[in-house]
Parts: structure tokens; sequence; C-alpha cells
């Protein structure tokens, strides 16, 4: 484990995180996993209840170069990055091989219906339910009744950051799902609706630039990234 600004990240790589997360998706105990990226660990720096929330889940992963880049000064570098849709994606695989549930909640009723769609077609074996993401506080009783009577392996979070963290974080124990992560939009890319970018762009590590460019209504959001690189910069914790 490397903490970077306070925020603690596993040092698996992604291979090892996903062979750690597929032998808990026949498991008793519900574990909650964060794919934290810069925006998630600057809104901590913030918010003392969000980082204490942080410190008490039982898995965050680098979902970004931002994080890979700043673990080397912090004393043990990170190797992988292990983003949200290739993890999600791999324990679905896992799901489908193993005839396991997977629920996914969040997203536009449209992408969640899609998404259900595509990956049912991807894998014909696989037990897949869902619920989109427009539900009132009021509607929590039924959305968590819907979560409990599919029973899934693997519950995938798309309620945007922190709404999605503080949603599993509260239900945790109530919902007992192995396996439960904050996906973003994720299932907003399942469905097809917004497309990842290509393998060249993230072989060089810059599907931050390819997102901007193609979403550029997200540059408010990449405002946090130099805001981040500089937070890094001169923390006192740092190594020298």
């Amino acid at each position: 484990m490397v903490k970077i600004l306070g925020v603690p990240f596993s040092t698996r790589t992604f291979t090892e995180t996903c062979d750690f997360l597929q032998d808990k998706l026949q498991g008793e105990t519900p574990h909650h996993i964060i794919t934290a990226n810069p925006e998630i660990v600057m809104m901590a720096q913030d918010d003392a209840a969000f980082m204490t929330l942080l410190e008490r889940v039982d898995l965050i992963t680098p979902d970004g170069i931002g994080a890979v880049w700043a673990s080397k000064y912090y004393g043990q570098a990170l190797h992988d990055r292990v983003t949200g849709v290739e993890l999600s994606t791999s324990l679905i695989e896992a799901c489908a091989e193993r005839g396991l549930g997977v629920f996914l909640l969040g997203a536009s009723p449209q992408s969640n219906t899609l998404a259900i769609k595509n990956l049912r077609q991807r894998y014909p074996q696989l037990r897949i339910a869902g619920q989109d993401g427009y539900f009132k506080e009021a509607d929590v009783p039924e959305v968590l009744a819907a979560v409990r009577g599919f029973k899934p392996a693997l519950l995938l979070v798309g309620l945007g950051v922190p709404r999605q963290e503080l949603f599993i974080h509260q239900h945790k124990q109530d919902l007992q799902v192995p396996v439960m992560i904050g996906v973003g939009g994720c299932i907003d890319i399942f469905a097809g609706v917004v497309k990842r970018a290509p393998k060249l762009w993230q072989r060089m590590r810059m599907e931050w630039l390819y997102r901007l460019l193609s979403q550029p209504s997200r540059w408010r959001r990449q405002l946090v990234l130099p805001k981040f690189v500089l937070t890094v910069l001169t923390d006192k914790n740092r190594k020298k």
C-alpha cells in the first residue's frame, strides 16, 4: 500500500488485483472497491468525511496515470493502472464463467438497458440485471430490495463521484454483495454510448486528453489535474 496525499492505494498489479477480487466473488464478506483518479484524491483533501471513507474501504486502485505518476514521490512506485472499465470487464467475464450474477446500478434508463443487452450478447451465459441511476432518496429501499433479490456476486455502481462511493459505503452491510465497485461512466461505455480511447492513446497514457477532446464539456473537471500535480509536488509528506 502507498499513500498519495493521504489516500491509500493498493500496490497490486492489474493481474494481481483481478485474481484477488475474482477469489472474493464467491465469498460471503462484502468488499467495497474504489478505482481512484486525481479528482477523487483532491476531493478528499477538502472533505474530511470523504477521506475517512477512503481510509476505510477494502481496496483502492489507481484509475489513471495520475496516481501512477504521483506514487514515485511517496516511496513505492505503482507500475499498473487498474481502471474501472478494465477491472469491471475482467470480473464480469469471471462471473459469466462461474454462473454468478452481475448488477448494474446507474446511468440513464436507456444506457442501463443497452449495457445489459450488450453484455448479454457478449457473454450469453451471464446472469445480469440492472437499475438506472435516476432514483430519489425515497426510492432507495426499493433499489436495495431489487439488488438483494437478484443476489449478485458483483455490483457495479455508476452514480458519479462521490454519490456512488457514499451509496456503497452506506449500504455495504445491508446489501452483502461480495464485490462492489464505483465505476463512474463505465455503464455508458458498456452501452456503447461513450467510446473508450483507442488503444494507441491508452498505451501513450493519454486517455484523459482523448476524453477531453471528444467531450469538451469535461474541461472544468480536467482543471483538477494541474492542481493535483502541484499539491503532490508541494506535499511535505512526499519523499524528496
